[in-house]
């Protein structure tokens, strides 16, 4: 972690800001641009400091970004990206992607994607994340000529991968459970909190109409839009959920493959085997062929043995090298797994504490305001 990006350099979404332009089918759009400012980290002389860098990127570009981190590190819970729409949000708050509270609240989660991927041990050493961050012209061809897209999995052999798996690995599949739970509980426990802020401003609201004496009731609108702060650090982890899964499917291709692999070396040793022999042990067109039109000669037969032997000891080399890197998929997976579980404990209890503390206080206003109250209506 000594080596880790976020130790180096000093990393900021400091804004955002509206733009209008126009897409690659020439059709105006208006977007936002974010401003990533980065700052060398060094031991300077008394009173200096390293100069400011700064760029603008889209959130387009933030997407491009992790996709091709998804894709050239499957071992790696990669950190998901801030909402693109607002959800699981109380009904008085915008869901416009272009509301400022909005933006502001995803130029907040931008920055933490960020420092999330800098300060992973394996991400943080990537040249293309570096470029992002440091290169505006030219990043998106640096990133296309990594060929990513042609390394990336075909959703649909995804899917079916995993009802293909004859012998899944018990440990990704406790996972996808776990990684099922924490978005269950995290979605229920966003859903319940935006019903409670539509109820208590609501009340709020109500009370807000009695005069002075309930002056606490206009702040409502600033408590719930700090509120919505700590929910988006709860919503960080229900996208993390995802990254999870998406582990556990890379881990179900290569199980696959390995599957596939061991079978296919399977029936072309027991076609030479049968070839060598002269004995068919299952039924077969080739089979069925040579006792319509005779057999093949000895020297057919010979070459044909060849051919399979080769095919054999390419295919035990390769089954080999697939064991290998499922062996070594699933060590450094585990690794990194571990360490999110880790970080994920400490970032919730954290994000829950605080949670808990901002209610408590609004609570204690709250009891002031009808202590307040009460001693006006005993004096009168």
């Amino acid at each position: 972690m000594e080596d880790c990006l976020a130790k180096k350099m000093e990393i900021t979404v400091s804004e955002a800001e509206k733009r209008t332009g126009r897409n690659a089918m020439n059709m105006q759009e208006t977007y936002t641009a974010y401003l990533i400012e980065t700052r060398a980290v060094e031991s300077q002389g008394e009173g200096q400091c390293a100069p400011m860098d700064s760029l603008w990127r889209r959130y387009s570009e933030f997407e491009l970004l992790r996709n091709y981190l998804s894709v050239t590190y499957p071992h790696i819970v990669v950190p998901p990206l801030p909402e693109k729409r607002a959800d699981f949000v109380w009904h008085k708050l915008s869901a416009d992607n272009m509301d400022p509270d909005f933006v502001e609240r995803r130029r907040i989660g931008l920055e933490n994607f960020l420092l999330r991927v800098a300060s992973h041990p394996v991400l943080c050493q990537d040249k293309i994340f570096y470029s992002f961050l440091t290169q505006e012209g030219g990043w998106k061809e640096m990133v296309n000529e990594t060929g990513f897209q042609l390394k990336a999995d075909s959703r649909l052999k995804a899917l079916n991968a995993t009802f293909r798996v004859k012998n899944p690995d018990k440990r990704f599949t406790e996972l996808k459970h776990y990684s099922d739970e924490l978005q269950s509980v995290i979605s229920h426990l966003l859903r319940v909190r935006a019903r409670v802020a539509d109820r208590l401003y609501g009340v709020y609201k109500v009370h807000g109409n009695y005069g002075r004496v309930f002056r606490y009731a206009a702040s409502i609108d600033d408590i719930l839009e700090e509120e919505e702060h700590y929910a988006d650090q709860l919503k960080e982890y229900l996208f993390y959920a995802e990254a999870l899964r998406a582990v556990c499917r890379k881990h179900e291709l290569m199980q696959y493959d390995l599957e596939m692999a061991a079978q296919d070396l399977t029936s072309k040793k027991q076609q030479c085997e049968e070839l060598a022999t002269g004995t068919v042990r299952t039924f077969s067109l080739k089979g069925m062929t040579s006792k319509l039109f005779g057999q093949e000669t000895p020297e057919q037969r010979e070459a044909k043995i060849k051919v399979l032997e080769e095919q054999i000891q390419e295919g035990e080399e390769q089954l080999k090298s697939k064991n290998l890197e499922g062996r070594d998929f699933v060590k450094s997976a585990w690794a990194d797994i571990e360490r999110f579980k880790e970080q994920k404990n400490h970032d919730l209890k954290e994000a829950l504490i605080s949670y808990a503390v901002m209610q408590i206080s609004m609570c204690k206003k709250g009891i002031q305001v009808w202590t307040n109250a009460k001693e006006c209506f005993s004096k009168m």
